[in-house]
């Protein structure tokens, strides 16, 4: 079981915490969308369930991968064009195809030192994937993890789309 409530502005104080079905307080909260929404559930893959549509549905654990990376290309997409915004300029050519290229190819740069950082999703890498992971600066790269629930949302998180906390079981 799951709860969604709407966030506050910042503002106001944060909502008072629900409480699961055992009248304790959820495991985890997550806050998506932009910050208008406040989730909370005692297993990340019902936070998953929050952020892809029909996700508990999935009967395979092949069909929640294949959702978990499509979610993952989706924030990508999105990602890089926030992140490139205004700043292409002071990028170079080669730089610039990269960052605007389509996704339907992991982009697959053997350096990555420009201005920009660079979306990539972990599954298509090294040591998950085939591609060699670029080199660069940590800080030029921001790594989406598709490949368990919980290393998805901690993905998220890092890069800044959601905020997800946990609490300590008793």
């Amino acid at each position: 079981m799951t709860v969604i409530i709407r966030n506050v502005s910042a503002a106001e104080p944060p909502p008072a915490p629900p409480v699961n079905a055992e009248g304790r307080p959820y495991r985890y909260e997550m806050i998506y969308s932009g910050g208008a929404f406040r989730g909370y559930a005692d297993e990340p893959a019902e936070l998953v369930g929050m952020l892809v549509p029909g996700y508990p549905e999935l009967g395979t654990d092949g069909e929640r991968a294949a959702a978990r990376v499509a979610l993952a290309l989706d924030v990508q997409v999105r990602l890089q064009a926030e992140l490139a915004a205004g700043r292409l300029g002071a990028c170079g050519e080669a730089e610039r195809v990269v960052l605007l290229g389509g996704r339907h190819e992991p982009p697959a740069p053997a350096r990555w030192t420009a201005p920009v950082p660079l979306v990539l999703v972990a599954s298509f890498y090294r040591p998950a994937g085939a591609l060699p992971r670029p080199s660069g600066p940590a800080e030029l790269q921001v790594w989406l993890d598709p490949a368990d629930d919980w290393a998805l949302l901690t993905s998220l998180h890092t890069a800044g789309v959601i905020t997800v906390g946990a609490r300590d079981t008793p």
